[in-house]
């Protein structure tokens, strides 16, 4: 009767260490399925996360084409302002010689002042005159 009762300790203490080993592997069960959760809520929340950049990117691509075109047209329409620019300064400058050249030819001498001053001061009064028609449209183009 002593082995049966000595078999039927070991068999109790052997169950009792199954049973604590039981619950302390239940408490880490209980562990690992609360991470779990916690693991899901922030995969969840980083995938809502990159899904906002996705769209935050895509509406900057599409900013960034919409300001390119923009500076596109207005950088073609700076040229082409220049070049009307330089044939209107161009125009002017050949239309200055010869308002030069007709007053010059057109002032006749008095006894008291020759002709030649009056013409190099209409000349001098141009140039002056064409010279900030320049400065003005190289503030413009520039």
């Amino acid at each position: 009767m002593s082995y049966g009762f000595l078999i039927e300790t070991m068999v109790s203490v052997l169950l009792l260490f199954t049973i604590l080993y039981c619950v302390r592997l239940n408490k880490q069960l209980r562990l690992l399925k609360a991470d779990e959760q916690s693991l899901r809520a922030t995969i969840s929340e980083l995938v809502t996360a990159t899904e906002i950049a996705e769209r935050a990117i895509a509406g900057l691509k599409m900013t960034m084409r919409d300001g390119e075109q923009t500076l596109s047209d207005r950088i073609a329409r700076s040229e082409q302002l220049s070049v009307d620019i330089e044939k209107q300064l161009g125009a002017g400058e050949d239309l200055l010689a010869r308002l030069i050249r007709i007053v010059g030819a057109s002032v006749k001498p008095e006894p008291e002042a020759p002709a030649v001053p009056a013409a190099k001061a209409v000349a001098a009064a141009a140039q002056a005159f064409a010279e900030r028609a320049r400065a003005r449209v190289g503030g413009i183009a520039a």
